[in-house]
């Protein structure tokens, strides 16, 4: 399991990089029009398809920060507490990050299906088909739900294990204690 773990956390690390790539591509866009608009021409769509990516690459982007345990966590109990203790907390933490992001896949679907059922388009200028950025927005939440249970999983096999220290590796914070 570990070294399905480290492999989750080197497809996040180039995921992220994707994600950074796109936001980039995304400001190049932005830029380009304002340019171009000195000049009384437009390209169109612009905040848009700058929605879409902003969307998008945030549903993509909570995985990374799952796994470089970069979400914010209170965690002034946890840190007066044992070792045990601080797994246990961890453990708690993330399964509830795990229930949340299977949640909001879960409910995600439901608002992707209807657009896959009715055909929907975007009330702009653009009609752009809603499936086509709902499914990426809508694949993004499912695979941080899929790496939250994964580290849920190793979290919990280690603490049954004993192996404190996997659990805090896996769901702990990056504090120091």
């Amino acid at each position: 399991m570990t070294s399905l773990i480290a492999n989750l956390r080197r497809l996040n690390d180039h995921l992220a990089i994707a994600v950074g790539l796109a936001l980039l591509a995304c400001v190049a866009f932005t830029l380009s029009e304002i340019v171009i608009r000195r000049f009384a021409v437009s390209v169109g769509g612009v905040d848009e398809i700058s929605g879409y990516v902003m969307a998008v690459t945030t549903s993509w982007g909570v995985s990374y920060a799952l796994t470089e345990r970069a979400h914010v966590r209170i965690d002034l109990l946890r840190n007066q507490m044992v070792p045990l203790g601080r797994s246990i907390l961890d453990v708690i933490a993330i399964a509830s990050m795990a229930f949340m992001a299977v949640y909001v896949a879960w409910r995600g679907w439901s608002v992707l299906s209807k657009t896959l059922s009715t055909g929907a388009l975007a009330n702009t200028p653009l009609e752009t088909p809603l499936w086509i950025p709902q499914s990426l927005w809508w694949a993004g939440w499912s695979w941080f739900a899929i790496s939250a249970c994964l580290l849920l999983i190793h979290a919990m096999q280690s603490l049954i294990r004993g192996d404190l220290s996997s659990v805090e590796a896996t769901a702990g914070t990056k504090a120091e204690v």
